[in-house]
């Protein structure tokens, strides 16, 4: 398992492929809007798949990844990378964007 926190570019891919579950390079590429191109979503997901944080199952021709669910993983300190990089170090703009997404009870 990687120590450091993924890039927003990994968080994407982990994105697409926790909602989506266990899928091919294609799928991925397809869901994150066919940007940036192929080549470079296959190899990040290589690189991914080195660094721990996906899985592959390489039984068909086309390998098959899915993400290691990290988002429970306190060595990652996601929120507070999160905070740093798009809420300029701010929790309560981070808290304020997760309740706006979706309704609370």
């Amino acid at each position: 398992m990687s120590k450091k926190s993924p890039t927003r570019s990994e968080l994407n891919i982990l994105k697409v492929l926790w909602n989506k579950g266990p899928s091919t390079v294609k799928t991925v590429w397809t869901e994150l809007g066919e940007t940036p191109g192929y080549n470079g979503v296959l190899k990040q997901m290589q690189v991914m798949h080195e660094n721990g944080l996906l899985s592959r199952d390489e039984s068909a021709r086309s390998h098959v990844y899915s993400a290691e669910d990290i988002r429970d993983e306190p060595s990652l300190d996601l929120l507070k990378d999160l905070r740093t990089k798009v809420f300029q170090g701010s929790a309560s703009k981070l808290v304020l964007s997760a309740l706006t997404e979706s309704p609370v009870s």
